[in-house]
C-alpha cells in the first residue's frame, strides 16, 4: 500500500492521478461499467482513499468533466480578444480542434461518451460564463457577428448557427479520434480536412465570404 499523502501538493497530485485514471476507464469501458474500486486499483490505492477525495462515482465523474470543460474554455480565452470577428471565429474553431486532437481521451469523455447531464448544483462551471464555458464563447462570437450583419440575411437563428458551427468541427474531430487509425480509409491530412470544412461552412454562412483568410 502506498504511503498516505500529507502535503497539499501530494494531495493534489493524487487527485490528478485519480481523475486521469477515472477518465481513462470511463472512456474505455463506459461510465456505468466502472466502479470506484476499479479506479483505485488502476493507481494502486484502496477505494477508501478515493472516498477521501470524492463522495461517490457521480461526484468523481463531475470533477473530471468540470476539469476538462474548464481546460477547454481556458485554452481559448486569448482567442476571444482577436478584434476581427471572422478571424476570431476561425481561430476559435481551430483552437477547439487543437484541444480535441491533443487531448483525445478528454474529448471522448466530454463529447463522445454517453453520460448524465451536468448537475447544475454541483458543477464548478457557470453556464454562460465565457471564462468557463466554451459554448458560451462560441455563442458570443456568433451573436457579435450576427449583430454586425456578417451572416447572410436569411440566417436569423443565432443558436442554430452556433450549433451548426460546433457540429461541423466536432464531426471532423470525432472521426479523426474514433477512426483516424483505420487503414481501410485513405484519410487526407487532418489539417487539410479541418481547413476545407471551415472554408465550406463559412462560405455558406457569410454575407461576404471573400473576407475569409486562407
Amino acid at each position: 500500500m502506498p504511503p498516505k499523502t500529507k502535503s497539499p501538493e501530494d494531495r493534489e497530485k493524487l487527485r490528478c492521478c485519480i481523475l486521469d485514471a477515472a477518465r481513462s476507464l470511463f472512456v474505455a469501458r463506459g461510465i456505468e461499467a466502472v466502479s470506484m474500486r476499479e479506479i483505485a486499483k488502476k493507481i494502486n490505492y484502496s477505494a477508501t482513499t478515493l472516498y477521501h477525495h470524492f463522495a461517490d462515482k457521480e461526484s468523481l465523474l463531475q470533477a473530471v468533466c468540470d476539469e476538462d470543460f474548464l481546460a477547454l474554455a481556458s485554452s481559448m480565452r486569448e482567442i476571444m480578444q482577436i478584434p476581427d470577428l471572422i478571424s476570431r471565429l476561425q481561430a476559435l474553431n481551430n483552437g477547439y480542434a487543437q484541444f480535441a486532437l491533443q487531448h483525445p481521451n478528454h474529448y471522448r469523455l466530454m463529447f463522445m461518451t454517453p453520460r448524465a447531464p451536468f448537475n447544475l448544483e454541483t458543477t464548478q462551471i457557470e453556464q454562460g460564463n465565457t471564462e468557463q464555458d466554451a459554448y458560451a464563447q462560441l455563442k458570443i462570437i456568433v451573436q457579435d457577428a450576427f449583430d454586425a450583419d456578417l451572416f447572410k440575411p436569411e440566417l436569423t437563428d443565432v443558436e442554430l448557427i452556433a450549433q451548426t458551427v460546433w457540429a461541423s468541427v466536432h464531426g471532423v474531430c470525432s472521426l479523426e479520434i474514433a477512426l483516424g487509425q483505420e487503414t481501410k480509409i485513405h484519410w487526407t491530412d487532418i489539417a487539410a480536412r479541418l481547413q476545407f470544412m471551415q472554408q465550406i461552412l463559412l462560405r455558406g454562412l457569410l454575407r461576404h465570404p471573400e473576407r475569409l483568410t486562407p
